[in-house]
């Protein structure tokens, strides 16, 4: 029997309904919903030394729970010493559980975990619903022992919702837990 998040469990039984009452859509099916997370984390300083890039696979793939896809350079450009085709990153998409998983380990674990943190802000939507957050330290999360890591560096969080409107993703992440800034 597959386990259902905590996450998935009231985004179906609690927020769906308020977002049906409060944007009137006549269908459940049309209220906006989580599609998918990407992880991207740039590690361009791997062209010097390869062990770099290993160690960035292996602390994305402790954090998501599944293997990254290495990303390469699709043109090179001289000044960055890059050529076409090196690796230079590496990213993973979470889809279903395991999407639901690392929300529910972000939002109540990991960036209450950041110095001096106040909140996320609003001002990472796209215009589509899509919302972006920059991470500087993979150290946040718990799975990541400090004693090990070669070096500490950000990642990029994309959530992609359904939404059309960042007005309803905005409130769909408020109702999933999102930490956002208050507004003054």
């Amino acid at each position: 029997m597959a386990v259902v998040s905590e996450l998935k469990e009231r985004y179906e039984n609690q927020i769906v309904p308020r977002l049906q009452e409060r944007f009137t859509y006549k269908n459940a099916m049309n209220v906006p919903k989580l599609v998918k997370v990407v992880i991207n984390m740039g590690v361009g300083d791997s062209i010097g030394n390869p062990k770099l890039l290993e160690a960035a696979v292996n602390d994305l793939a402790t954090i998501t729970g599944q293997k990254p896809l290495v990303t390469r350079a699709k043109r090179s450009i001289a000044s960055f010493k890059v050529r076409e085709g090196m690796p230079i990153g590496t990213k993973v998409t979470l889809r279903g559980q395991r999407m639901y998983d690392f929300v529910e380990k972000l939002f109540f674990v990991a960036l209450p975990r950041v110095r001096d943190f106040r909140g996320v802000s609003t001002k990472g939507f796209d215009g589509r619903g899509n919302y972006t957050l920059g991470i500087r330290e993979q150290i946040i999360f718990p799975e990541i022992d400090y004693d090990k890591v070669e070096k500490v560096r950000g990642m990029d969080v994309t959530l992609v919702t359904s939404a059309e409107t960042d007005e309803e993703a905005k409130e769909l992440l408020t109702l999933l837990g999102m930490p956002f800034t208050p507004q003054r």
